[in-house]
């Protein structure tokens, strides 16, 4: 549960805002009654989630570049904040592939940068790094990763995020427990909404294909993934500063992720789509010879996250279906996306994740 006293005028600096959680987070910050500086790239296209949820309006917004540190700490500074989350990442898989140097310098001196600028910022006293299910050295067993297993992780977007995760740790060690700031690492599975259209993801990938009459193409129906709805990890990422804004002792690394049945195959997830987008919605397996290393089977242990802070996801896999199908339904008939998002993120708190 959030306190939405304490989030009222609180200073939140994101970075990362004008994509699709960053976007999510942004809307939900303001229903909470946050005041909310944005730090992130200039959106490419105007149907991205940031344009339609119309949150420009009502934050403090600075378009630049994390791996950019003097503008960074200029605008720490300037807005003073609270809080600081640090969402902006080079997040795609394959891209990371085609690019590894500019995955790594985003991933990883971006969040040099980011730690350095809150290490000038006296004001700041809790810090939240999402980083991701990726990090860990996956060895393809069929177990929930903990906390404390081995990070390593295979391609470069995942062993960025691992590196991310150690430079974190470097600099709580090094600067930030003789400050008195409290800094975590939140490590959340594949997480699905209405408004994602990153390419060479599952769920824009299905938007997409139905969106024009076709079928989905799937690379790996197998492969097992921890999927959950966006608003889960949001509102585990604003407990877990604000407990720690209180208590330097909750600060640490979170898995956040589904309870264990809602790790599911691939294959099942878009079926699962299909079936709730209706109007003969169909997939089809895409073979692809000498593709990309991805891992077959990931899910997370999320006792910790669970015990330390007594949450436990909302939404299942069915729900979760359910509400990105309503989201991107609504989107395709031109309907007022902000009230859609408002009405869910309204919804979800009164599923269990409320204020």
């Amino acid at each position: 549960m959030i306190e939405k006293e304490f989030y009222r005028n609180r200073k939140v600096f994101i970075t990362g805002h004008t994509g699709f959680k960053g976007s999510w987070m942004c809307k939900l910050l303001l229903q909470l009654g946050a005041k909310v500086y944005g730090y992130s790239l200039e959106p490419q296209e105007d149907k991205l989630l940031f344009g339609l949820s119309k949150v420009q309006k009502n934050i403090e917004n600075t378009y630049g570049d994390i791996r950019d540190l003097e503008k960074l700490t200029k605008c720490i500074k300037k807005f003073d904040p609270d809080i600081v989350i640090h969402m902006a990442a080079q997040p795609i898989v394959l891209e990371s592939y085609k690019d590894p140097v500019n995955t790594y310098s985003t991933n990883v001196m971006g969040t040099v940068n980011v730690l350095e600028a809150v290490r000038q910022c006296e004001n700041v006293k809790s810090v939240v790094n999402v980083t991701t299910d990726k990090v860990y050295k996956n060895i393809e067993l069929q177990k929930g990763y903990k906390e404390d297993d081995e990070l390593n992780g295979l391609d470069p977007y995942s062993n960025s995020k691992s590196c991310s995760e150690l430079v974190t740790s470097s600099y709580v060690n090094s600067f930030f427990k003789e400050l008195g700031v409290a800094v975590s690492t939140c490590r959340a599975g594949n997480v699905l909404g209405g408004g994602d259209f990153s390419p060479n993801r599952i769920i824009p990938d299905c938007y997409r294909a139905v969106s024009t009459g076709q079928d989905i193409v799937v690379r790996n129906p197998e492969s097992v993934r921890p999927y959950q709805h966006v608003l889960d990890p949001l509102f585990v990422y604003l407990q877990i500063a604000h407990l720690q804004y209180e208590n330097l002792e909750c600060a640490g690394a979170y898995n956040i992720g589904p309870n264990i049945e809602d790790n599911i195959k691939t294959g099942r997830l878009v079926k699962m789509f299909c079936d709730e987008w209706g109007d003969g919605a169909n997939w089809k397996e895409q073979v692809i010879k000498n593709a990309p290393h991805e891992a077959n089977y990931l899910y997370l242990d999320c006792t910790k996250v669970k015990n330390t802070f007594n949450w436990s996801p909302v939404w299942g896999i069915k729900q979760t279906i359910e509400n990105t199908v309503k989201w991107y339904k609504s989107y395709s008939k031109n309907e007022n996306i902000p009230k859609c998002m408002e009405e869910q993120i309204q919804l979800f708190m009164g599923d269990g994740g409320r204020v």
